[in-house]
């Protein structure tokens, strides 16, 4: 494990039940960063309903889950909590849909793009709003659609900060053509990087 502060992102695919891939993949991110065996991780639901990866001696991994149509992605990171989003590219309303839970200006800000673009944009928001309230420990509770991320017109940051929380850190890795991915952390002391695995 390097000395900076990472996110690392493992992805699987399964046409059968997404509950057993989710507990193998927890245990591979689990052995692979808490340095055990894979037999001796632990994977349980913590107060309030996320996954939580430990180890006999008490130690703890802060993870994220998400899935979308047999796919299961699973976020950890040993510097703190994580969140993490997945959803397939497709056609949707998107201006709509934005006008309805985004936050005003996010709606104008999709309703000014270019409209080839803009479901992706939408999705970009979606999850990076998704991963946000899985890093804070809220999901989408108490406004959590209408929670501010930021927007980018070119090339950024990786992992950005909040409009409103600059502790706060959320991107879109790299997840193919026919995914969007989000990543988010929070309580960075300094830049994160994200791996996929």
């Amino acid at each position: 494990m390097p000395d900076r502060d990472t996110v690392y992102v493992w992805t699987g695919r399964t046409a059968g039940d997404q509950r057993e891939l989710t507990r193998w993949l927890l245990r591979r991110a689990g052995g692979a960063l808490l340095g055990r065996a894979e037999a001796e991780i632990g994977v349980r639901r913590a107060p309030g309903g996320h996954p939580e990866v430990y180890v006999p001696d008490g130690r703890t991994l802060p993870v994220s889950v998400s899935h979308a149509d047999g796919l299961v992605v699973v976020a950890a990171r040993p510097g703190g909590p994580v969140g993490v989003d997945v959803e397939r590219r497709r056609p949707l309303p998107a201006v709509g849909l934005a006008d309805r839970w985004y936050d005003p200006s996010e709606a104008a800000w999709l309703r000014a793009r270019g409209g080839a673009g803009r479901d992706l944009d939408f999705l970009r928001l979606w999850t990076a709003k998704e991963a946000v309230g899985k890093a804070l420990g809220v999901g989408l509770r108490d406004g959590g659609l209408r929670r501010r991320m930021p927007v980018s017109d070119g090339p950024a940051e990786l992992l950005r900060p909040l409009p409103d929380r600059p502790d706060v850190r959320v991107g879109h890795p790299a997840a193919g053509d026919a995914l969007v991915l989000a990543v988010a952390v929070t309580a960075a002391a300094g830049p994160v990087e994200v791996a996929l695995e």
